[in-house]
């Protein structure tokens, strides 16, 4: 998990409407995520196709949404995400949150004024947990 939904889960004082996952795009992925968007009762769709490699599961009942990403800018790769990233439970489940510091290392990377809203915040928290 990537994004401001995992910064949330670092302690950052942050809000977000979708969960960011980085994942690697095989064909087995790929079927895996349609087989949760079914789950789901969701569809996937690529709304920066072919540009990006994002897809995006969405409930419009629920308003859930979640993407997945195979390339995230300023990560060099599934591997070096999930380097350092922390275990933490959620929902029942297992799941790996991106270290905070690869989370302000991509935002940063994607210079967006969303992105760079949050930045004050982020280095802040990062802060006060390498002080703690």
């Amino acid at each position: 998990m990537i994004g401001n939904a995992a910064a949330a889960l670092h302690g950052a004082p942050v809000t977000t409407l979708d969960v960011d996952f980085m994942f690697r795009k095989t064909p087995t992925n790929l079927r895996k995520l349609k087989i949760l968007a079914d789950e789901l009762d969701a569809y996937i769709l690529r709304p920066y196709y072919p540009v990006s490699s994002l897809y995006r599961i969405v409930n419009d009942d629920t308003g859930m949404q979640l993407d997945f990403m195979s390339v995230l800018h300023g990560i060099k790769s599934f591997e070096s995400l999930i380097s350092d990233a922390v275990e933490t439970a959620f929902g029942g489940f297992k799941i790996k949150v991106a270290s905070l510091e690869k989370i302000i290392k991509s935002k940063k990377s994607l210079g967006r004024s969303r992105d760079m809203a949050v930045m004050e915040i982020l280095e802040k928290t990062l802060h006060e947990k390498k002080r703690h």
